[in-house]
């Protein structure tokens, strides 16, 4: 497997040949077209003139639109949207992220687009989704992790629920099934020459997510409320204690066998095979919280250095990328002093890469529409309907 982080435009990867058009939007869209040209998509950004964007840095410090090229084009004018068709019958995919019904009225929903193109895959990320009574309203990954049961199995026994970043929704339940859905579609079309749409929804997506706690709660080996399960941190053995440092460690010990040699590496008599017996939880906690507090994170690293027992480090952003594991795989890179994740997964044939830096909104206009068989490109950028 390579990994290319030289910044170079490179697509050799799986995905090479594929061409997407993505229209500006925000989060879990971005990062699933980001995810298609880390895997050699030719992928081009529509970025709207003067668009708002929450980012809180410059347009080309966003890692999310590393790999791809950006057009800007005002569509609110029908000329542009023209444009856009036209870039569409050359394009494999196309990714918007409005509410339901927006790409209609400016011109290209998806009938209007498989007029030019039928073998088009028309990939929609949403939120609430193209259906249902919350289609319309407005959202965040918080309030979509909310309504699927996700975000009230996360955090203390004793405390509110709490928020995992916006991994659950924006990205896991969002982007990734986005991606998903894309290399179906793609599939099916290579076979059919019918192009459709793939409606990602966060909801549908986060509520697939807990396939497995669902699995437990059928089969009564799950109690719906917060801090009382193997996997939420109620267990003593999968949850994080905090050293004589101020630090945490991690430990998910849930095998038996991982769960002795805890116990024997914490310095702890108790016996092993009480591990699931939830009266005891309590007493085994503060014996495993006694023990990790007598010494330092990095005493603890040591200590459990060459051990199955499941423990590891908490460490922050920041630290992640001088992890020797971390290191090792280059999983998290560094790129002309920009530090970000190296593109996942790897094969054992293809090349991945980061492609080019972010870039400036319409850096590209000229060179892709000329590229992409677009006629009189100074004209449109003199009259505005370019950028």
């Amino acid at each position: 497997m390579t990994v290319n982080t030289n910044g170079a435009t490179d697509h050799s990867g799986p995905l090479a040949g594929v061409r997407v058009v993505e229209l500006a939007g925000l989060g879990p869209g971005p990062f699933a077209t980001m995810m298609l040209a880390d895997l050699g998509a030719d992928v081009v950004r529509i970025d709207r003139p003067a668009s708002a964007s929450v980012f809180p840095g410059k347009p080309e410090e966003d890692l999310l639109n590393r790999g791809k090229r950006s057009v800007t084009l005002d569509l609110k004018r029908p000329e542009a949207v023209e444009v856009v068709l036209k870039l569409l019958e050359r394009a494999d995919v196309v990714v918007e992220g409005y509410r339901p019904g927006v790409a209609e009225r400016l011109g290209l929903g998806p009938d209007t687009c498989w007029e030019r193109n039928p073998r088009l895959i028309y990939g929609r990320m949403t939120g609430w989704g193209q259906t249902g009574p919350l289609a319309q309203r407005a959202g965040h990954d918080i309030d979509y992790i909310a309504v699927t049961g996700a975000l009230h199995a996360i955090g203390d026994a004793q405390g509110a629920p709490q928020v995992p970043l916006n991994l659950v929704g924006d990205f896991g339940g969002g982007g990734l099934y986005l991606v998903v859905g894309l290399l179906a579609a793609l599939r099916v079309a290579e076979r059919t020459g019918r192009g459709q749409v793939v409606d990602a929804a966060i909801v549908d997506g986060a509520a697939h997510l807990l396939t497995g706690i669902h699995a437990f709660l059928n089969a009564g080996a799950w109690h719906d409320r917060r801090g009382a399960n193997m996997l939420d941190g109620g267990a003593p053995f999968y949850a994080t204690y905090e050293t004589a440092d101020g630090r945490h460690m991690a430990v998910g010990a849930i095998e038996s066998k991982f769960y002795g040699e805890l116990l024997v590496r914490l310095g702890i008599d108790d016996d092993p095979a009480r591990q699931h017996d939830r009266r005891a939880w309590p007493a085994v906690r503060a014996k495993i919280a006694a023990a990790f507090a007598t010494r330092t994170m990095a005493q603890w690293c040591e200590v459990f250095e060459q051990s199955d027992a499941c423990v590891a480090p908490v460490v922050s952003l920041r630290e992640a990328a001088a992890h020797r594991h971390i290191q090792a795989r280059r999983s998290i890179v560094d790129r002309e002093g920009v530090v970000q994740a190296a593109p996942a997964p790897r094969f054992s044939l293809s090349r991945t890469t980061l492609g080019t830096p972010p870039p400036v909104p319409g850096q590209h206009t000229r060179s892709v529409l000329a590229e992409w068989g677009i006629a009189e490109v100074d004209n449109l950028i003199e009259r505005g309907i370019a950028g």
